[in-house]
């Protein structure tokens, strides 16, 4: 079953669960797959690739999270909540992330073979990274190991 497909059935569970916040965060993840498809020219009709949706759903947690911060520090709390909420939605279709000890070894293996020898190479380094990862790193994260094993 494709990822897609899956977040398709767990709507239809969620409304037969009558679980409003799942429901609504589920079809709003649809309605941005719907738009990127028809901006991509592929139409609604094509089922788009996991890895893609994989992006689509990172982009879509990020502004989330970005969106908490915003509501924390304005004092909004209530609306904090609800994007956490939905952020935990979410992050269930994602890939399990690396783990630190992982990373390290994938970023140790990646400055191998790219032969890199200094924090200029870090760009080359760390595309591999994200090929490879293939979703399950935080960019962040990826960069300040990089950071630190070419230093």
């Amino acid at each position: 079953m494709s990822l897609s497909e899956r977040i398709r059935e767990d709507m239809k569970d969620a409304m037969r669960a009558k679980d409003k916040a799942r429901l609504g965060t589920l079809r709003m993840l649809l309605s941005d797959v719907k738009k990127k498809q028809i901006d991509s020219g592929a139409g609604a009709a094509t089922e788009m690739e996991d890895g893609e949706l994989i992006r689509l759903i990172q982009g879509a947690v990020k502004s989330r999270e970005d969106s908490v911060t915003a509501y924390r520090s304005g004092g909004r709390d209530d609306l904090a909540a609800k994007e956490e909420a939905e952020i935990a939605v979410l992050k269930a279709y994602l890939p399990q992330p690396l783990s630190q000890g992982e990373l390290e070894a994938l970023a140790k293996d990646v400055i191998a073979e790219t032969g890199a020898a200094s924090p200029r190479d870090m760009g080359r380094v760390m595309k591999e990274i994200q090929a490879k990862a293939a979703g399950r790193v935080d960019g962040k994260a990826a960069s300040v190991v990089v950071k630190r094993l070419l230093s």
